[in-house]
This record gives C-alpha cells, structure tokens and sequence, in this order.
C-alpha cells in the first residue's frame, strides 16, 4: 500500500501541557527537556564555560573562575620556605569553616575535606609540602608548599547575587558578585573580593539575595553602587544584621555602610533605615521598598508596603532624608500603599515605574508636587509576584513569576502568558525559601528568558537549590525545561575574545561559527552563578555543561561502588556527571558515570575495576544533560475515524561529526516503550538510532549543512507518538552528548489502517 507522507516542519509550538497528547498541535511537545524552540527548529539546551577561561589547563580555568579571597599581610604569602600561617575572613554565624572550602597557591590546590577543632590536614593536588586547616577558627598553615607565593582562599559559598557597576568606558562594566559573606569583581581574568571594609562581612543566609542599583554620589559626575540583601531582625537589632552598602569603585575602601537617616519630628533624634528589599532610582530621586527601619527607642519595624525617597540629587546628602518639617528639609519622604501586602519586586516600563506586590500589582506614579511627589495606582487587584528577582524587563512588558502564573504587565494591565503550561510555577518549592530562589534574566543574542527555579518533587536531596531552568523563547512564544544548577544570574561584557590558542574545548564542543558575537571582545554575556561559588558565562552556541560542581573526597563504599563528596549538589539518582581533574587516581577522569544513589551531599558511582588510587584533590563535575523529546500523538485520518499504520520517519537534522539520538515510539494512547519492549522479546522493530553524522555511503553528506535521515519503525494503532532522547548508552558516550543536535523537520511515512474501534 502506498504511503502518505505528512511533513512537520517549521516546528513552532514548543512545550504543552495544557491539552490531552493527542490534541496538541502538529509541532508541539508533551516533553521538552535540555532543548528548545529556536527559529523554527529544536535546538540543543544552553551551554556554558568558565569566566577565566583561556589559563593554559581546565584546573587553572576552575580556580579563576570562583569567588576567591586574595589573602593579605605577611601571611597572604608564603615565606622563601614556603611557609605561612593565619586566619581566613569570615566566621558567619560562628561556624562559616567547614568542609568543601579550599586554598590554592600557585597551581596547588588544598581542599578543606575534615572538620573538627584541631587543625586538620588538607589534601593537597600537585607539588610539594602540606597544609593544615582548623575549621573551629579559620586557621591555616602552609609548610614547604611553593615558596613567595600569593594565597588563595575559596569560601565556597553560594553565590547570592550578580550586578554590573556602571563606568564611563562604553561596553565594558566591570562584574561585581556576591556570596553570602563577601562581595567580589573580576579583573585581571579572575574574581577576587573587593568588600565589605576589612573585617567586616555579610551575615545573610543562601535565601538573602544581593540588590543593587547604580546612582549618583555626592556629585553628578561620580557614581556609587548601592547594595542590599535585606537581612535585618525584627523587633530586635542582632549583631548578624547588615545594614545597606555603597561602593564607588575605589576598591575595598569605598565600601561603607549607606543608612539612610531622617529625623523624629520635634525630637532630634534621627531613626535610620536599617534596610531595604529593594533600592530603585527614579525621577533623580533614590528610591527604598519594602523597609527595615530602626526607631527612636531602638526597634526595628518593617514597612513592608512603604517607598521612601531622598530628595531630588545626592542620596548621600546629609538633608536626602529628611522628612516634612525637619529642618533642613529638601524633599526626602515615605508613602504607603493602601494594602498590607508585602512589596515583592519592582521594574521600570518606558517611564513609569510598576511595583509588584504578593497578589497585587500597581504603580508608582510621578506626580511633579515637590510636597507630594508620588502616589499609588492600582492596576491589577489578583496578579502579583512571588519572587523578587524574576522580573525581567522588555520595552513594552514586565515579565514576572507570581503565585497564579506567569505574568505580563504592560503599564496598563497584568496578563498570563504561560497558558501553554499552566501549572509549571505551581511546581516552585515554597519550602526551603523556594520563592525567594526564582530569577530570571533575558538573553538577547538568542531571544530567550532563563528563570532558575527549584521544582518540587524531585528527590528528597534537590530539595534547596535551584534545579531547573525553564527557557522562554519571546519571539515564538514557546516554553521548554534544562536541568541546571544556578542560583543568580547577571551580565559578563569583560570577556578577551576567544581564539584557538586561548580555548580548551575541541572542535567538535564548539557549536558556534568562529565569526559569532559570543566569542567577540566586549560581547554582553549572560553568566550565572551556583551554590559552590562558581561563576560561568551562559552560552547557547555550546553543547555542553561546564564543570562547575567541585568533587571535596572519595571513598570508596563496597566492592566498586565509591562515595563522591559533592556538597550543596541537587543531583539525582539516575543523573549523568562528567568528571575531570582529580588527582591522584585513574579510571575516573574525562569519564561521563552514572550516579547510583544519593545521600545529602554525597553521590555513589560504580566504577567497576579501574578505580587505583588515593585522591588528593581538584576534581570538578559536570551536569551531562539528557535531551528528551516527546512529541504529540499523531493521526492524520483522526477526522474519517481511521487508524494508522507506520514504517518509518524521515528527520532533518543539522550535521554533526558524531552525534545520535535515540528515536523511541509509543502506539495508541500507551506508554509503552517498543525500542525497550522489542529488545525485551528479541523482536526487529527497526532502527531506533537517528544518526546526525554524514553516512559513509553518501559521499555529497560531507559537503551538507542539513541532512535527512530515515529511522525505520513498525507499528499499528489509533496515534503514534514520538520520543527522541539520549540513552543511558548514548549518555556515557562523550562524542555523542558533547555534539549539537538541531531538528529543523519530520516527514511521518503513513497510511490508513482499519477503522478506530
């Protein structure tokens, strides 16, 4: 009998959720996982890569790119002996030392592996001498190590927060992150911390996220900026409490505290404001939401649906904050909103200024009245925010993630736009400061938003940090999902460029042309951030993770089974990971394993026979990303009430040197899987591999950019569905998961069958 051919392309539609398989539209997907829509096609997730990359070895490129303290004073140094002793900065809480923290000196890496108040010995990667670390105090002692050698100390914190401090020179904004202790820059190729003031230090916890803007100083020609992570303790002050910040660029001494002061009418007496959620400059005015304010007797009270505003110019102005009546008094002042909900997020559209509430959204309208400048409309009474950081901003839209939805407000009125996926943000975590967690940033270059989030019900040990990705594409309206471990993210315009010479990734790993901006001097990238203190620039020409989970010990369990200490990871049992770099052992490196279990911050891997060795360090993993496809159930003759009968599909695809992917099918509305059934019974039911590499038989497939390929199927009933994913096989294939993939196109080869029963 004759085939009907019925051509799926340009595939459009992206992730559904919202109707039953069988009623999705042609191009659409129950499941898109580690891939997305992108101009017509299924791409590939995101890939990502090192900040300091271009160090002449992947371990270099790790140390470059973390949140590193340069340690200072005679003992940041080690002596002509290579000795040095001293104390790290921090002590959060008390207890801020503890196992996974590291030194490097030179190219020696020492991993901080066991706790206890004693000093302890820390592995040590390469060279020569040892070193001990006393978790109790901080205390550290180096002995024969490199000699007249700057030390490095890692907090291997999570990483709370990334901004960008505003320059005269065009392009190139330096970037400032925040851990939960410190903040830092990159120069020279490396992060390196640049405040708080010596001594001193942040006393957030990992739901205490950074908020800045850039404003003003004292004159118009310099800049300052202002910083907060809200932590602050009501009614009572507590000595974990930190106030507001400022820096002016200067380096570690233009960190001061920024405590806006105003005085208690007919008193004298100043109250202060001890913190903000948010800082917001508009209409020349510096603006303060959702406030922490200490009063005349000593308390700290929250006004959480109150804006302060400074006067017209300096923030920094002795008079900014004075109120009505004081002397001296030039135009600083408070409003209320007429609502007890909590101001969660707030974002600019064109010139006016949308401030998001719990279930709420309004506006903070400009009034042009030096006694009265600003006052409170209400645009949307059911729609607000959930998650401060999610808001990502368009020229005509504010996009953000409320309790009900994802939202879209225009300055006019607020409107769901994940109707595609309704249920997606019922999944957020609300434990665990799940909410507090969200972020979201746009990627211009591939006409994306990227909001991290941490989904409920995905093992009892991915239960804090962030462990997917869910990726809008604005343009075409579609939704997908990546598994990821990101907690912030920002913009990176300090990127060298990239050449041959300056790169550690092959040929075949990078999946961009050599002419494309995201490898171009100055470029804006997106870079995210983790919960180890990594810092990695987010880029969708590459195919693959970066290895950004640092390994602290192995040891082995039983037989081949070994422990891999991984702290603050959110993997799963079933996972893929990449390792690379660990010293003092074989059959490990450059090896993708599969994780057999998990136990809080441990993962097991069997690695039968060839595990030989004691480690000694500097061994880092990386997410292998498992692509998953499914498609909707198709019936073209659903209308004359017909089953069908298929042999085979034709895909275009996008040319690679090595990669496949597995092509799996589902018959009538079952789950059944017939590839892993057919393999059960010993039965031949086709080619389930679809190669993207040319075929040794068609010389012309060389020269292609697309090329199509057939995978043979067999099977009967009333709908067939497609699932396109890596198998566990292809998981452990380096060539295959470190390829592109792209799908631009399918061709079902179909007839009739009998009729639907």
């Amino acid at each position: 009998m004759a085939k009907d051919r019925f051509l799926v392309a340009p595939i459009k539609e992206g992730l559904r959720t919202d109707l039953r398989p069988w009623l999705l539209p042609e191009s659409a997907f129950e499941r898109l996982e580690n891939a997305y829509m992108y101009e017509g096609r299924v791409r590939k997730r995101f890939g990502s890569t090192y900040t300091g990359s271009g160090w002449p070895t992947a371990a270099e490129e790790q140390l470059y790119s973390r949140l590193r303290i340069a340690l200072t004073g005679a003992s940041g140094t080690t002596d002509v002996f290579g000795d040095a002793a001293g104390t790290v900065p921090g002590d959060k809480f008390g207890a801020a030392f503890e196992i996974g923290q590291l030194f490097s000196v030179g190219d020696q890496l020492f991993t901080v592996y066991q706790a206890g108040g004693v000093p302890a010995a820390m592995l040590k990667s390469v060279g020569i001498g040892a070193a001990t670390f006393d978790s109790s105090n901080g205390n550290y002692a180096f002995v024969g190590v490199t000699p007249l050698t700057q030390i490095y100390y890692y907090p291997a914190e999570p990483v709370m927060g990334i901004t960008n401090f505003e320059t005269e020179v065009l392009n190139d904004r330096p970037a400032i992150a925040f851990d939960t202790m410190f903040a830092y820059h990159f120069a020279g190729g490396f992060w390196t911390r640049i405040g708080p003031t010596a001594g001193v230090h942040f006393n957030g916890t990992d739901t205490d996220f950074f908020q800045s803007a850039n404003w003003r100083g004292l004159t118009p020609d310099l800049n300052v900026l202002f910083v907060t992570n809200f932590n602050a303790s009501i009614p009572a002050p507590a000595a974990t409490d930190d106030t507001m910040w400022s820096y002016d660029g200067t380096g570690i001494t233009g960190w001061g505290a920024f405590q806006p002061k105003f005085l208690v009418a007919g008193t004298g007496v100043q109250n202060i404001v001890v913190s903000a959620r948010l800082i917001v400059p508009f209409k020349d005015r510096l603006l303060l939401f959702n406030t922490i304010e200490n009063d005349a007797a000593g308390n700290n009270m929250l006004y959480q649906s109150r804006c302060r505003f400074s006067h017209n110019g300096s923030p920094l102005d002795p008079s900014a904050w004075l109120e009505k009546n004081e002397v001296g008094y030039t135009g600083g002042g408070w409003i209320e909103a007429p609502t007890k909900e909590e101001i969660i997020g707030v974002e600019n559209i064109k010139d006016r200024l949308i401030v998001y509430f719990e279930r709420s959204t309004w506006e903070l309208a400009y009034t042009s009245n030096k006694l009265q400048p600003f006052l409170w409309q209400k645009i949307n009474t059911e729609l607000g925010s959930e998650s401060t950081f999610s808001a990502v901003p368009f020229d005509k839209a504010v996009l953000t993630i409320g309790t009900t939805g994802i939202h879209a407000c225009n300055g006019a009125n607020v409107v769901r736009i994940d109707d595609e996926i309704p249920t997606q943000v019922f999944k957020i975590r609300n434990d665990n400061g799940g909410p507090a967690r969200v972020a979201g940033t746009r990627d211009y270059f591939s006409e994306t938003v990227y909001w991290t989030m941490p989904v409920a019900n995905s093992g009892p040990y991915e239960a804090t940090y962030p462990n997917k990705v869910l990726v809008y594409n604005y343009k075409d309206g579609t939704w997908a999902l990546n598994d990821d471990s990101i907690t912030a993210f920002g913009f990176f315009e300090q990127q060298t460029g990239t050449t041959w010479a300056s790169t550690t990734f092959t040929w075949r790993r990078s999946g961009f042309d050599w002419s494309s901006g995201t490898i171009q001097p100055q470029f804006r990238q997106i870079i995210a951030g983790n919960q180890q203190g990594f810092v990695f620039i987010i880029n969708s020409d590459l195919p693959t993770n970066e290895s950004v989970l640092q390994i602290t010990n192995i040891g082995l369990v039983f037989g081949d089974t070994y422990e891999f200490d991984i702290l603050n990871h959110n993997l799963g049992t079933g996972d893929f990971i990449k390792i690379i770099n660990c010293e003092g052992v074989t059959g490990v490196n450059d090896i993708i394993h599969k994780v057999t279990a998990v136990h809080d911050s441990v993962v097991e891997i069997d690695i039968p026979n060839n595990f030989t060795g004691a480690y000694l360090g500097g061994g880092t993993a990386s997410r292998v990303s498992r692509i998953d496809i499914k498609t909707k159930r198709y019936n073209p003759y659903i209308k004359t009430g017909m089953d069908i009968s298929i042999d085979s599909v034709d895909f275009a695809v996008e040319k690679t040197a090595d990669g496949e992917i597995t092509v799996d099918y589902s018959p009538s509305s079952t789950d059944l899987s017939m590839v892993r059934d057919g393999n059960i019974t010993h039965a031949t039911l086709g080619n389930n591999v679809l190669e993207t590499f040319p075929y040794d038989l068609v010389p012309l497939e060389n020269s292609q950019e697309l090329l199509w390929h057939r995978v043979y199927f067999g099977a009967y009933g009333d709908s067939i569905q497609l699932r396109l994913y890596f198998s566990d096989e292809q998981m452990t294939n380096i060539d295959v998961v470190e390829s592109g993939f792209q799908l631009e196109g399918f061709i079902l080869n179909m007839s009739q069958a009998g009729r639907i029963s």
